[in-house]
């Protein structure tokens, strides 16, 4: 099972950016994750940013309501961000993630970095 995000990049204050993650060896409409972004600013620890559970509900951490907006597509396989107005603070290493209650573990894609300057 693979986790591959992509859509990193840097971005002026109040610009936006799309964040993809494409999942192989792993079937969305199948196992009905929960899927899940996660990031880490500089010289902080990861923290959530958004998620969306196998039943299609979202939560946002505070500090991305009414910016980000998280999105999953099982027929392909994706999970995706779209970052709206976005903030320096916003600046990190950005991760997708999948879990599942039923899994003994759970996976990972590769960071894509985020860096918006003011």
């Amino acid at each position: 099972v693979q986790l591959q995000a992509s859509g990193g990049g840097s971005v002026q204050a109040g610009g936006s950016l799309r964040l993809s993650c494409t999942a192989s060896g792993m079937y969305f409409s199948i196992s009905v994750p929960d899927l899940n972004w996660f990031r880490q600013p500089p010289g902080k620890q990861r923290e959530l940013v958004a998620q969306i559970t196998s039943s299609g509900n979202i939560n946002y951490a505070d500090s991305v309501k009414d910016r980000f907006s998280i999105t999953r597509d099982d027929v392909k396989n994706m999970v995706y961000l779209q970052m709206n107005s976005l903030k320096s603070e916003d600046t990190g290493v950005y991760y997708c993630n999948a879990a599942h209650q039923l899994w003994t573990t759970q996976y990972w894609g590769q960071e894509t970095q985020v860096t918006v300057s003011s």
